[in-house]
């Protein structure tokens, strides 16, 4: 496995498989690999001949408030598991070597993004389009592998990929989860001994509500409210956003039918989970 911190570097490793003409899987990441990471890995690796993993902390999709400098990091770890997992390339670059001035230029994303964590997050996605429209640039893959534990930035990423004509498949992947179902994420080391225990109950509330649509009903605020219900009654967690929208759009429902996602997020001490669950109707 060959670790990269340089773009020139880079991209000559990319020009030498292009010669070969062999495909490419990339799997973006800001690292602390966990389950979710190696399916997307998992993923690439069966659909590509060359995988490239790219982990870097990406400062542009970070608030003022937000966890940027105490965002779990492990770089050897991380190397260990992507080489274990067939990884062939990982691009591990610094701030400097991303953005080595001021940004001059960044996407600003319109779609998609005035609802769920992109309407607390203001310029949240615009910081993760700019760094994927650069990833794209520097890796040009064919193929790139988003979990859909964040079915939001999959939403986005479609669009940015449509809209700007990258020539990329884009793979969602399922959500990856813990035996009891709390899905998996990088951010769960903040959750307090107590926390970890109540954590499970988003995702039994999300299955609940679609069990509820299932059986036909499409009262949409009714099933908020479920959702509400479950997830003050079972945990200490303070509700950020209950949202049934439609998918990928992630629009308003005006007619119940096709795909639509539940989807919640929730603030504990130390940590904001969110998870969603999708059903067409």
């Amino acid at each position: 496995m060959n670790v990269v911190t340089a773009k020139d570097e880079l991209k000559s490793k990319i020009a030498e498989y292009k010669k070969q003409n062999k495909s490419i899987g990339f799997v973006p990441t800001m690292g602390f690999l966990h389950e979710g990471h190696l399916k997307l890995i998992e993923e690439a690796r069966k659909g590509n001949d060359i995988v490239i993993l790219s982990i870097f902390v990406n400062p542009l999709q970070f608030g003022p408030n937000e966890d940027f400098e105490s965002y779990p990091r492990d770089q050897q770890r991380d190397e260990e598991l992507a080489n274990s997992s067939g990884v062939d390339l990982v691009f591990l670059p610094s701030v400097n070597e991303m953005y080595p001035q001021s940004p001059g230029y960044t996407i600003s994303v319109q779609s998609r993004v005035n609802v769920l964590c992109g309407k607390s997050r203001v310029g949240h996605f615009d910081g993760v389009a700019t760094i994927l429209t650069k990833l794209f640039h520097l890796i040009e893959p064919n193929r790139a592998y988003f979990g859909m534990k964040d079915a939001q930035q999959v939403a986005v990423v479609e669009g940015l990929v449509e809209e700007l004509n990258f020539p990329i498949e884009i793979v969602p992947v399922s959500t990856i989860r813990e035996a009891d179902g709390l899905a998996k994420s990088s951010r769960n080391v903040y959750l307090n001994k107590e926390e970890r225990r109540e954590a499970p109950s988003l995702y039994r509330s999300l299955v609940i509500a679609k069990e509820e649509i299932v059986k036909g009903n499409t009262n949409f605020e009714e099933i908020k409210e479920m959702i509400k219900a479950y997830i003050t009654q079972n945990t200490s967690g303070v509700i950020d956003y209950i949202e049934i929208l439609t998918y990928p759009q992630l629009e308003e429902i005006k007619v119940p039918k096709g795909k639509v996602i539940l989807a919640i997020a929730v603030k504990f001490s130390k940590a904001r989970l969110i998870d969603n669950i999708t059903v067409e109707i």
